[in-house]
């Protein structure tokens, strides 16, 4: 069993694209129910949750039956624009059946340079967790431009993780944690349960190789580094079965755990 560094009261979960859509990109609508299962268990047990969700170029592109991942920016944005829409209704109409109020928020890296953006940001996400809302938070992908892009999830999720003073950094993806290999194309890559020393894992980070996803196991790399520098505790897990968020709060050994 594993034991945290500190007393888990709040968690940010990231979730990506892939973990919540079936293998033709349409969202899995099995999947958000059980993540929100989760995060409404967890708030039940005295523990909030922020969520940040992957997914609306996904929904998007599902929506406008597009054959394929939008390569032009403007493709992508309007794409983004239009799943953002299903997607946060989907959450809310989930996290509403099991007594929780959902909000969404959509950010830019702009509150990394603007004290003011970012002052607003904790300021609103810090009243919603009093009110026992769960906040779902996702890159303004229709309005961002490279200069204020986070370009993935996984750092966002770890920027807000230092904005909230989260205890905890949970990652799911579509790989059980980081492996000594890339599993998928070496039979003997062996997972590393926990890292101690981040520098020594740096070397085996991948890019994704997902149709549907942005960021691949550097960027979670990334992302764990920034936690850390907080006192922020991080595990990557698979996304497979939503359950996994309970059995990482448990303390069992699943995914890689990243321990300060």
């Amino acid at each position: 069993m594993r034991k945290f560094k500190n007393k888990l009261k709040k968690i940010v979960i990231k979730v990506g694209s892939s973990s919540i859509t079936h293998d033709n990109g349409r969202i899995n609508l099995q999947k958000i129910d059980e993540l929100c299962y989760e995060l409404a268990n967890l708030e039940n047990n005295g523990i909030d949750v922020v969520l940040v969700s992957s997914g609306a170029i996904a929904a998007g592109r599902a929506k406008l039956k597009l054959d394929k991942r939008p390569t032009k920016t403007s493709e992508k944005q309007a794409a983004a624009a239009v799943g953002q829409v299903a997607l946060t209704n989907i959450y809310d109409r989930s996290l509403i059946t099991y007594g929780y109020n959902s909000a969404q928020i959509l950010l830019t890296r702009q509150i990394e340079i603007d004290d003011e953006m970012r002052k607003n940001a904790k300021n609103t996400l810090e009243k919603l967790i009093g009110m026992g809302v769960i906040p779902i938070i996702n890159e303004n992908d229709s309005i961002s431009t490279y200069e204020i892009k986070f370009g993935d999830n996984d750092t966002l999720s770890a920027i807000i993780a230092r904005l909230v003073d989260a205890d905890l950094l949970i990652m799911l993806t579509d790989i059980e944690g980081l492996y000594t290999d890339d599993p998928r194309k070496n039979k003997d890559a062996k997972i590393i349960r926990e890292v101690t020393d981040i520098n020594e894992v740096k070397n085996l980070a991948k890019d994704t190789d997902s149709d549907v996803g942005t960021g691949g196991m550097q960027t979670k790399i990334k992302a764990a580094t920034l936690a850390l520098e907080k006192n922020i505790e991080v595990v990557i897990a698979s996304g497979e079965n939503m359950k996994v968020i309970r059995d990482i709060v448990k303390g069992d050994l699943v995914g890689t755990y990243f321990k300060c």
